[in-house]
């Protein structure tokens, strides 16, 4: 089971990749339309183009970030997993915990409402704790 724990965590690493290609080609298009790059302060960072590009393009950079919080906790819980013996059980949760985080992107980069987007991240976060608790498991005790 060690190559199929991997298989969710490359998955959801190819996703962050997506993300950021989405990002970019909505990002720079409206930063095109909005006279260029030269709309930030030399040295500015991507936050500050909140308030010159639309709401709408920010979701994608905003869900990039998201994609480098909580699932640096997945990438380690799977590694953990692969190594001490990850089951058939484990995989699922990851592969579940894959699939909700891409749902969560797709959702706050199309449409974006808190309650579902809420939903979405608990669900998520309940899966990585039960892969947590499964790695603690596997290597905290005999």
């Amino acid at each position: 089971m060690q190559k199929e724990m991997l298989a969710p965590a490359t998955a959801l690493v190819l996703w962050t990749l997506v993300m950021l290609v989405w990002l970019g080609r909505t990002r720079l298009p409206a930063l095109r339309r909005l006279g260029g790059l030269g709309k930030v302060a030399a040295g500015g960072r991507g936050q500050e183009l909140e308030s010159i590009i639309p709401a709408q393009i920010s979701w994608k950079s905003h869900n990039y970030t998201h994609l480098h919080e909580q699932p640096t906790l997945f990438y380690a819980v799977c590694m953990i997993l692969a190594m001490t013996g990850a089951t058939r059980i484990d995989v699922l949760l990851a592969w579940g915990y894959v699939a909700v985080r891409v749902a969560h992107s797709l959702w706050q980069a199309l449409v974006n409402t808190i309650p579902v987007r809420f939903t979405l991240f608990m669900t998520s976060s309940a899966l990585l704790f039960a892969l947590a608790v499964r790695a603690a498991v596997n290597t905290l005790l005999p």
